[in-house]
This record gives C-alpha cells, sequence and structure tokens, in this order.
C-alpha cells in the first residue's frame, strides 16, 4: 500500500505566525484546508482569498457539521499527516486535555486514534510573545497554563509540537 500523498493542514484563529504558515502553504502542493470557525474569520482579517487557494486546487473544509464530517478522510487513508498551524492557546488546551468539538480538535483526536502523525505549530509558548495583530504589532504574555498546556501536549505520542517557523518547516520534511 502506497503512502498518502495529501496533507491535511487546520488553521485556527490565530494570526501569530499566520504568514508564515500560509507561505508554507503556497509551496506544497498537495495540502486541504480545514478551518475553524475562528480560522475563517482570522483568514479574513488579514487578507486571505480563499478563492485563491480553491482555483490552485486546494480543497477547504470549514467548521459547518456538528459531527465534524471531513475526519472521516482520515479512516480512508487521504492523508500523511495533519498539521495545525497557527494553534491558538484554546486549541492547543482543547487537544491537550482529549476534547474534540469542533473540525480542528476532532481532526486532532481521530488523527491520534489512526495513528496518522501530527504536527501543532502552538502560539503562546513562552512567557513573553511579539505578533502581529490585523493592525499593529502587540506585546503578549501567555498565563502559566497556556504554557503547561503547551508542555502537556509535547508529551502526545506522534505528535511534533513546534513553536517556530524552522522547526515547523524540519518537521514537514520529515513527512514528506
Amino acid at each position: 500500500m502506497t503512502k498518502p500523498e495529501r496533507i491535511a493542514w487546520g488553521i485556527t484563529g490565530s494570526g501569530h505566525y499566520l504568514k508564515e504558515s500560509m507561505q508554507i502553504i503556497d509551496k506544497l502542493s498537495n495540502v486541504d484546508l480545514f478551518l475553524s470557525k475562528a480560522g475563517e474569520e482570522v483568514l479574513k482579517w488579514y487578507d486571505y482569498d480563499l478563492k485563491e487557494y480553491k482555483n490552485k486546487g486546494v480543497k477547504i473544509f470549514k467548521d459547518v457539521t456538528a459531527s465534524s464530517a471531513p475526519v472521516s478522510m482520515l479512516y480512508d487513508g487521504v492523508y500523511r499527516c495533519l498539521i495545525v498551524s497557527p494553534a491558538t492557546s484554546n486549541t492547543v488546551a482543547q487537544m491537550a486535555f482529549g476534547f474534540s468539538d469542533n473540525l480542528i480538535t476532532n481532526m486532532f483526536a481521530q488523527a491520534g486514534k489512526c495513528r496518522i502523525p501530527s504536527i501543532v505549530f502552538a502560539c503562546d509558548t513562552e512567557p513573553t510573545v511579539i505578533t502581529q495583530a490585523p493592525k499593529k504589532m502587540v506585546t503578549l504574555y501567555p498565563r502559566k497554563i497556556e504554557l503547561d498546556n503547551f508542555k502537556k501536549l509535547k508529551s502526545f505520542d506522534d505528535v511534533s509540537v513546534v513553536d517556530n517557523v524552522d522547526d515547523l518547516k524540519k518537521a514537514i520534511e520529515k513527512i514528506k
């Protein structure tokens, strides 16, 4: 059996490293996008046009079903990995504690249950984060709980949790 070629890429509601994530996506030819409701909003705020991605052959799945119906593609062997980048502290917390109540967290849970590797680019990973908001740069101070959830998620099997663009690129290279 041949290894699946496609990559499932989840986008959550963070602008932190969104530009860099989209630049990586632009260089890949085998990505489908999975958007949380907040991820869809953030893409608009940062002026990303989903029509352009559709025109490039990227399938786009939005969080519109209560049962997160697109997860069934994980069962069918369509994807070789799941990447969640950028991942908000809310998404990281949900994943770290096993909640799967939206498209992205359900994809993450089901990827784990199917032993499909996941890469998570967490946003809140250090005591001070300087990030691009839609209109200006802002400084954020992640709380202890966000930092603890980041550490907890790093202990999961078949999950690579990264905190910078270079490590994201390296993790992607390993799954190619």
